[in-house]
């Protein structure tokens, strides 16, 4: 049965985005960039909620003429092959390969872990994120802290969720930031 991965960005205090939704102070460094690389190499689906599907598919599309970023090159052809799903109560459709879900949480996860394939990947956001971490929909956790205080904006978990975790790994990149990663018991 395929898993579903967790991979979030957050700052030393907790956010996952600036007081007025900034998004520029995780450092994407090289290493920070393979480990990324790797993650994507275990998943086949990058799943999504509809605020960080809005971000996202405002810029990977036509990242190459955004940004130079060397990270941002590699990763933007690989998000516009890869299948994608997109939880949302308002959105009906969408493009660049993503299928939109609504409806009970655990029936929909339940039905995309049991589909062949590889893990599933959620990346960012706190809605979904915490909605399924209350619900023990997420078997395991990708937490990169970066060296930034950013003193309000969007907490991770903003809801609240109580979960029991068991630490499998951790890991530094570029000499900033540090990887902390977490399966359900």
């Amino acid at each position: 049965m395929r898993k579903l991965l967790y991979f979030v960005h957050t700052s030393l205090d907790g956010r996952i985005e600036g007081p007025n939704g900034e998004f520029d102070w995780p450092g994407m460094g090289p290493e920070l960039s393979d480990h990324s690389q790797e993650l994507l190499e275990r998943a086949d689906t990058f799943v999504y909620g509809r605020r960080v599907w809005d971000m996202m598919s405002s810029f990977w599309p036509q990242a190459e003429t955004l940004s130079d970023d060397p990270h941002d090159v590699r990763f933007a052809p690989i998000w516009r092959k890869t299948p994608k799903v997109v939880f949302s109560k308002t959105l009906t459709s969408a493009d660049w390969n993503t299928e939109v879900v609504a409806g009970d949480l655990s029936e929909r996860v339940a039905e995309l872990k049991a589909r062949p394939g590889k893990d599933l990947l959620l990346m960012g956001g706190t809605e979904l994120a915490t909605a399924l971490a209350d619900l023990g929909l997420i078997d395991e956790f990708h937490v990169v802290v970066h060296p930034a205080v950013l003193g309000g904006g969007k907490q991770i978990f903003a809801g609240g969720v109580r979960s029991d975790l068991r630490l499998t790994g951790t890991r530094t990149f570029d000499g900033r930031a540090v990887l902390s990663t977490y399966e359900v018991r």
